[in-house]
């Protein structure tokens, strides 16, 4: 997987301005969100806005679509309306167990899914849940499973670790994408940018977002680096060369490069190629 999920950018369905403005940000994906960014008895209306929306030109922005609950009067609706109406994926909601996402996929046959991931449940279950043939990414949750943890905010996210992990685990066990919860300090640049950081180290795609104004800090974070692309280049061309020699490794820097070393470095190499592609 080479195209970038750097920054995943929430935007209620239910403002149409909005919407408009994000044909234009630079966000690698967006999430037009159906559920907990509309009240109720604007639901139905925000469904039918967003099915226009998505009739516009939003670049080589992956555009994902959050639906209600399929417990809900709205799920089943939203999830028949976006089965042909331009998403590139249908995001479900509070994803316990992989045969939540079954009714979904009955109704939308041909969209990839993707599974919020919120909830304590979910967390036990991320195996089965990345493991559903119908699943594409998987998204945390962090401010729901909070909620449930009955957990408090630390800048280490020490409560968050282990729901993290476990989905970090199952989603790279599937070859899925895995983005990262929201930062809820939007003004916080330096916050933002130290759990960027945590979450880029622990093998996250990218960072959901709910402000535009986050939007530069997880590009950043989340690209790989002028140095680690020099560096990637560096570690193939020494395993060439040592190939060429009848050599099974190399050494860069003082440190041994192998094989697993190079498949990283063409991925970093692929990532670098495909963010520069996308900004045109």
């Amino acid at each position: 997987m080479t195209r970038p999920y750097r920054s995943v950018l929430y935007i209620p369905a239910a403002n149409q301005r909005a919407m408009e403005k994000a044909q234009n940000l630079a966000a690698d994906a967006i999430i037009f969100d159906l559920e907990d960014a509309v009240a109720p008895a604007e639901k139905v209306g925000a469904r039918d806005l967003l099915a226009r929306a998505l009739l516009a030109d939003y670049g080589g922005r992956v555009r994902i679509v959050r639906i209600n609950g399929m417990d809900t009067e709205w799920g089943e609706g939203d999830a028949r309306a976006f089965a042909a109406a331009g998403a590139d994926a249908v995001l479900v909601p509070k994803v316990s167990r992989g045969a939540d996402l079954d009714r979904v996929a009955a109704l939308v046959p041909d969209t990839p899914l993707w599974a919020m991931m919120e909830t304590a449940e979910g967390m036990l279950n991320a195996a089965e849940i990345a493991a559903h043939p119908r699943l594409q990414g998987m998204v945390m949750g962090t401010n729901d499973l909070a909620k449930e943890l009955n957990s408090r905010f630390r800048p280490d996210r020490l409560a968050m670790m282990a729901g993290l992990g476990l989905c970090l685990l199952a989603a790279r066990a599937q070859g899925r994408v895995i983005v990262d919860g929201v930062f809820n300090a939007f003004k916080d640049d330096e916050g933002l940018r130290t759990e960027c950081e945590q979450g880029r180290d622990m093998g996250f795609d990218g960072k959901t977002l709910i402000h535009p104004a986050q939007l530069a800090v997880a590009n950043q974070v989340f690209a790989p680096s002028q140095a680690e692309v020099e560096l990637a280049r560096r570690q193939i061309d020494a395993f060439d060369e040592a190939q060429a020699q009848g050599k099974g490794v190399a050494v860069v820097d003082g440190k041994i490069v192998e094989n697993l070393h190079v498949e990283t470095a063409r991925a970093t190499l692929a990532k670098a190629k495909a963010i520069a592609a996308l900004a045109g």
